[in-house]
């Protein structure tokens, strides 16, 4: 049976993995990113913002958990502004908190999510962008470009795996154990690769990326990116995998 590395956080890893055993697959999950809440940081006034966008679940997350805490007054503005999100999850997430979201865009990325906005809509407003700290910043670059303004609030950090785990899983990659390293952010092919101190691969381990950030994000590493999804989500991610696993 061939053996998938998942390197998304265990929390958000569940289905992906339950998907891949429904493909007569294996999986280890290898969080290279552990997500945790920032503190220090307060709420603003929404009222002060004509949108806000929210790139991954994790920011829809401890927002919501710090606003409906602490200003749960503020949901009401929430749900009367414009609100772009990347990605079904995300935009789903929103969704329970009654929060409508704008067109998702056709490719779950930054990118093109701000490429299919209208510059109209942009310029001379104010933007809340909800972040990780190791967010690539496209949001506040193209709304700054386009004559808009963009505060930006770090509400959660992205931590690298332990010493330990990273020499159990360099192991298994040198013993050829591994037939498959999944990624579904640039942190976790970032965080990966730093682990293990090196981009050599032994011969025949594929790469899958769940879209074309992370797929750039590896490129960048030097890296050639054998999986892409025609979706990109954890259902047409690993079916995207199972078939790469077949061939």
């Amino acid at each position: 049976m061939k053996t998938v590395l998942v390197t998304r956080p265990k929390d958000q890893a569940a289905s992906f993995v339950q998907k891949l055993e429904q493909y007569g697959l294996n999986s280890i999950v290898f969080p290279t990113i552990e997500i945790r809440p920032v503190s220090g940081w307060k709420v603003p006034d929404l009222s002060l913002f004509d949108g806000l966008f929210f790139t991954s679940p994790n920011s829809v997350t401890f927002f919501m958990e710090r606003l409906l805490q602490d200003s749960p007054e503020e949901l009401k503005n929430l749900q009367k502004l414009s609100v772009w999100a990347v990605g079904k999850t995300t935009a789903q997430d929103l969704a329970l908190h009654g929060v409508k979201t704008q067109p998702l865009p056709k490719i779950s990325d930054a990118v093109t999510l701000m490429e299919e906005i209208d510059s109209a809509t942009i310029a001379g407003h104010t933007f809340l962008f909800l972040r990780g700290t190791l967010s690539l910043g496209t949001v506040p670059e193209v709304i700054k470009k386009r004559g808009g303004n963009c505060i930006e609030l770090t509400v959660y950090e992205n931590l690298p795996p332990s010493l330990e785990d990273s020499a159990k899983i360099k192991s298994l990659l040198e013993q050829g154990k591994l037939s498959c390293l999944s990624f579904t952010s640039p942190s976790t092919a970032i965080n990966f690769f730093e682990a293990m101190g090196t981009t050599a691969l032994p011969s025949g381990v594929q790469i899958a990326a769940i879209g074309t950030t992370t797929a750039t994000a590896l490129k960048k590493l030097g890296l050639h990116v054998d999986i892409i999804p025609e979706s990109f989500d954890a259902p047409g991610f690993a079916k995207a995998i199972a078939e790469a696993m077949a061939n």
